[in-house]
């Protein structure tokens, strides 16, 4: 449940009005793509729709409604960007504002998955990478043979821990073109679920954690076990964007949640999944 529909929630059971902000149709240049919603209250705000003047207009005016007018019907405002706002995107929105109920509460999209990823390790990179995933549209499976080193607190409903072994055994019920991050405690771990993610051979993106050094020596082992070269070319490693320096958990999960990102973003680019997938290897 993300913060919106919790907030939603509480302020039906609570009896608080509310509007629902939504973006429902886009022209050019916009901060928020059509779908897009934010709630509004006398007091709070919660979510986005973009930003800037815009937003600040919206909020005004949805307030505006709820002090003057609190039984209206939903209501559509068009808003050019530049002209009308100063804003230098250039393009124009359509907003809807409607009246906080239980359908509209419910009624949020549920954004499409960005790509399956499957996380073996559940150390202090996977901690920090799992943090930022809490809030991006994925799936993700985490996985570890060590119970504990999950943290208690729970997880959003689209993080699931799986605790199992042989870990490598997983790699097999990943669809087709998923992703894979391998960080765990041991170099012979890694090995293992690596080899078996390079033999399955349709990943949409394999990242090792380590050095120069491990690539080498890894990448020497399964050329002697008969992985084809043009596959091996396509295992990430070191992980993370170039660029960004340091060694701290929550650096390394940075950059290597914007290298997914990144592939995610190549892959679904016509003729530029290739060339991006090169650049990270």
């Amino acid at each position: 449940m993300n913060d919106e529909l919790r907030t939603a929630t509480r302020w039906l059971a609570e009896g608080q009005p509310g509007v629902v902000i939504e973006v429902v149709k886009t022209a050019g240049s916009v901060p928020r793509e059509a779908g897009t919603r934010m709630l509004v209250s006398a007091t709070q705000a919660v979510g986005t729709i973009g930003g800037g003047h815009l937003e600040l207009l919206a909020i005004q005016n949805a307030r505006a409604l709820l002090a003057n007018v609190p039984a209206f019907e939903p209501v559509d405002r068009h808003y050019p960007l530049g002209p009308a706002l100063g804003q230098c995107c250039g393009g124009a929105v359509t907003l809807r504002f409607a009246r906080l109920d239980a359908r509209g509460a419910q009624a949020r999209p549920v954004a499409a998955p960005r790509f399956f990823l499957q996380l073996y390790g559940a150390g202090h990179v996977g901690r920090a990478i799992v943090r930022l995933l809490s809030s991006l549209p994925c799936r993700v499976q985490w996985i570890d043979e060590r119970e504990g080193e999950f943290p208690a607190d729970p997880l959003p409903p689209h993080i699931e821990r799986v605790c199992v072994e042989p870990v490598e055994a997983e790699v097999d019920v990943a669809p087709a073109g998923a992703f894979y991050l391998v960080l765990t405690h041991r170099h012979d771990l890694d090995q293992r679920i690596a080899e078996a993610i390079l033999r399955r051979g349709d990943f949409g993106y394999l990242g090792l954690i380590g050095s120069q050094t491990k690539r080498a020596r890894f990448l020497h082992r399964y050329e002697q076990r008969g992985i084809p070269t043009a596959t091996l070319a396509r295992m990430t490693c070191p992980i993370g964007v170039p660029g960004i320096t340091g060694k701290e958990p929550d650096v390394i999960a940075i950059a290597v949640v914007a290298q997914l990102l990144q592939q995610q973003a190549a892959a679904a680019a016509p003729g530029l999944g290739e060339m991006q997938g090169a650049s990270l290897a």
